[in-house]
């Protein structure tokens, strides 16, 4: 898929993303908690290269790292550095491609690319760039967490839908639904995704649809791809371990 059409699946998105949450700033905490927790030491300097709104970034600000975040997408890095800013917290933002980092050899104790973000890479080639430049910018025995959907168990079942999702409003105002249809194509990996926002207008719904697409990359695939990159010891590590709420790889940069 072309890059651009990642970054303007998100550029819209970036406005309405923490609806996606029922409580977007209880998942902050709860996600950095869980990062913090597997990164193990105090005032790490870390990457989040797929940051988003911020979500995993501020989180892991909030426990006392030093993080810089990049997104492909300018509005939701941008969105991103606002966010942490109105919670006086530092962090560094930049539109970049995970494929590209503009970062020296050496500069992070921990890069994270959480969210399913790395499958909106399409083809062995582009994930093998990624991998590549993320291992690069880690210290030697750095740490990388990257988080997916289960896909091995999706690419048994192939669902069509995601469950629906209820944005909680803390003044009691109106809630907005976020669900998502599935397509998958013909090689059985890879799926195009439609998402919808059902945002309340006046007594009605209005309907935001978006669109983008992923490859489905299995555990074991992805794992041997990272050693492939220069990472030791891949493992994944299941939400029921670690709190995060999505399977975490976990490796480390080899020496």
């Amino acid at each position: 898929m072309p890059e651009t059409s990642v970054a303007h699946f998100y550029d819209e998105l970036a406005d309405d993303y923490h609806l996606i949450y029922s409580d977007w700033d209880a998942s902050i905490r709860r996600q950095g908690d869980a990062l913090d927790a597997l990164i193990g030491q105090d005032r790490a300097a870390v990457l989040d290269c797929s940051c988003g709104i911020g979500t995993q970034a501020i989180g892991l600000a909030l426990r006392g790292h030093r993080v810089t975040g990049t997104d492909i997408s300018p509005r939701a890095a941008a969105r991103a550095a606002w966010e942490a800013a109105r919670r006086s917290l530092s962090l560094r933002t930049a539109a970049a491609d995970m494929r590209r980092l503009p970062f020296a050899d050496g500069q992070f104790d921990t890069v994270v690319c959480a969210d399913n973000s790395l499958p909106h890479l399409l083809t062995e080639q582009d994930v093998n760039a990624a991998l590549a430049g993320m291992r690069r910018v880690l210290r030697p025995g750095g740490q990388l967490l990257i988080s997916t959907r289960p896909y091995d168990d999706l690419l048994r079942d192939r669902p069509a839908s995601a469950p629906p999702q209820v944005s909680r409003v803390a003044d009691g105002g109106e809630r907005t639904v976020t669900f998502q249809l599935w397509h998958w194509h013909d090689d059985g990996e890879h799926y195009d995704l439609e998402h919808f926002q059902l945002l309340p207008a006046g007594g009605e719904w209005r309907v935001q649809v978006r669109r983008t697409t992923y490859w489905a990359l299995g555990h074991d695939r992805l794992a041997g791809l990272a050693a492939e990159a220069g990472f030791v010891d891949p493992r994944w590590r299941m939400p029921q371990e670690t709190g995060f709420f999505q399977p975490l790889l976990v490796a480390r940069a080899g020496g």
